[in-house]
């Protein structure tokens, strides 16, 4: 049998409702939210790295690569890939495979290597695909077959399982074309550091349960193709709206939420697998979820505590997002209080650490100040402003203690300070002012290192999350910038240091260290929130 509508390789990896709404055509119409700016950020920054490796890979096969024209139709390019293909050609950059109608499938990939008698595919992506270690199987870019194939003495495999899935979405346009390569089925991932490719065995059993990547896509693509088809057709739909992450940024969401607040649909309060258990277990509302005994769980769940649950959805139907889980919120307070933030670039390095000085006098200046570099990361300036950072937070440190006066210093989730913190110490040891890995962990342990988050985890119940830009403004406390967050401030940094080649822009730099102040800023005022009488304006658990 045919299907109605060909899918690319992206609905494996999506919301089964959104794979509806794509194909309904009653909602064609509906309005829909603006396209996300961080996440269009993403897909340029990809399309350059994807040219980038174009660029290296000609380097190195030269004219063995076949390039596809990618500014020509559909149609075009799934002809030339055909015919590049039928007469051997060895490598094939931009390819655009033939259309499967019986399976459903559309779709291309990066690159096509050819093996043997067939192809294989491989994909360019922009993150990280192996981790130090030993155990990938790789191969040098100069020569990018699975012939060349060698076990990795420095890199493990990074888990990375949309990766498989798209390559085994290309494996079965392979296979319906008569294209691919005999045996088992395989292919490559070139990702961020472009010097390898790293190999899949896409019939190994690695996944839970012993699937392998293409039983799992296999499973996927069926559902999903069953759901198209049935939008189109009309029929009832096999995916019901439910809240989950994907909703942060789906183009669909208006649709979604509006059906899902006129119907007080439990994933409002509760997301993902904890909203399916509920609704199997005859709990589908918000009203249902109130109601419960909180001290006798209907189901098990996995995202929060059955009592937690309860009591948010108490507090939905007040019209609060937030409760407190404590009568009294507890956070350690000093004398003298520094509040931390450092901003990343991906895995490239660390650019910047924020400080916000607060409190009894100790012979330091108090207010905001930076420690930055605005060389392109990776750079060697980042150990010179690692270890001016570290100087004054010691330095303040030191002089509290000098003064008898307790001593404090905060950050908002300290997972990622603390990684950077310990790897700068690492990465740069031995170079002047930097830190010895053991002084850097001594502290990370101690009493004087407060993660805000890990408070607000603790002792709030929140149905939005518990993220800073969530959190804060309960305290009164607003970015400047109406486009604040760690994904735009990724593109801000690209401009601010030239990153692409353009001339560094110094208003993305004073926008970046505006940014960065807000975040101390706001957990300042988080702290203060916190530890005032305001913050029993919000409702306790108990009470619900």
């Amino acid at each position: 049998m045919t299907s109605q509508v060909q899918l690319d390789a992206g609905v494996v990896t999506r919301c089964r409702r959104r794979v509806h709404l794509e194909h309904d055509p009653d909602v064609r119409e509906a309005a829909k939210a603006p396209p996300d700016a961080a996440g269009q950020q993403r897909r340029a920054d990809a399309v350059d790295h994807r040219a980038a490796v174009a660029r290296a890979l000609g380097r190195e096969v030269g004219s063995a690569l076949v390039e596809v024209p990618p500014d020509v139709p559909v149609a075009d390019r799934e002809r030339v890939t055909a015919e590049a293909m039928r007469v051997g050609a060895e490598y094939i950059w931009g390819a655009v495979l033939p259309r499967d109608p019986r399976g459903g499938r559309k779709g291309g990939v990066e690159l096509l290597v050819r093996d043997r008698t067939g192809y294989v595919p491989v994909i360019v992506v922009r993150h990280k695909t192996t981790d130090p270690g030993h155990g990938a199987r790789t191969s040098p870019l100069s020569y990018p077959q699975p012939a060349g194939a060698r076990t990795d003495p420095v890199r493990k495999v990074r888990p990375q399982p949309r990766d498989q899935l798209r390559l085994a979405h290309v494996q079965r346009l392979l296979q319906a074309s008569g294209h691919a390569a005999p045996g088992r089925a395989t292919g490559g991932a070139i990702g961020m550091d472009a010097d390898v490719v790293v190999w899949h065995d896409l019939e190994a059993a690695t996944w839970p349960g012993g699937r392998t990547a293409l039983s799992e896509y296999d499973a996927r693509f069926a559902d999903r193709l069953a759901i198209a088809d049935a939008a189109i057709a009309g029929t009832s739909p096999l995916a019901r709206p439910s809240r989950v992450v994907e909703c942060k940024t789906c183009p669909w969401w208006p649709v979604c939420s509006d059906a899902l607040t006129q119907a007080r649909d439990v994933s409002l309060v509760v997301r993902g697998e904890d909203a399916m258990a509920l609704r199997r277990a005859g709990v589908p509302t918000v009203d249902d979820l109130a109601a419960l005994d909180p001290a006798e769980p209907a189901v098990p769940l996995v995202g929060m505590a059955h009592e937690d649950a309860v009591v948010l959805a108490r507090a939905w139907l007040r019209g609060l997002a937030v409760a407190r889980r404590v009568p009294r919120i507890e956070v350690a307070r000093a004398e003298v209080e520094v509040d931390v933030d450092m901003e990343s670039f991906g895995d490239l390095g660390a650019y910047m650490w924020g400080c916000l000085l607060s409190g009894a006098d100790v012979g330091v200046e108090p207010g905001y100040r930076a420690f930055a570099t605005w060389d392109k990361l990776p750079c060697a300036d980042e150990a010179r402003s690692f270890a001016e950072f570290w100087a004054w937070l010691t330095g303040v440190r030191r002089a509290a203690a000098e003064r008898g006066l307790g001593f404090k210093a905060y950050c908002y989730n300290e997972l990622a300070e603390n990684r950077w913190l310990l790897s700068s110490a690492q990465r740069f040891k031995g170079q002047p002012g930097v830190p010895p890995v053991a002084e850097v962990k001594e502290f990370i342990t101690s009493d004087d290192w407060v993660d805000l988050f890990g408070v607000v985890r603790d002792q709030f119940l929140s149905t939005n999350g518990k993220g800073l830009k969530t959190i804060a403004p309960l305290a009164g406390f607003h970015w400047r910038d109406p486009e604040a967050g760690g994904e735009n401030s990724m593109r801000w940094y690209r401009d601010a240091v030239g990153m692409d080649g353009q001339e560094p822009d110094p208003a993305q730099r004073r926008r970046l260290l505006e940014y960065n102040e807000d975040d101390v800023r706001a957990t300042h005022a988080l702290r203060g929130w916190m530890t005032s009488d305001a913050v029993a304006g919000l409702p306790y658990a108990g009470d619900l």
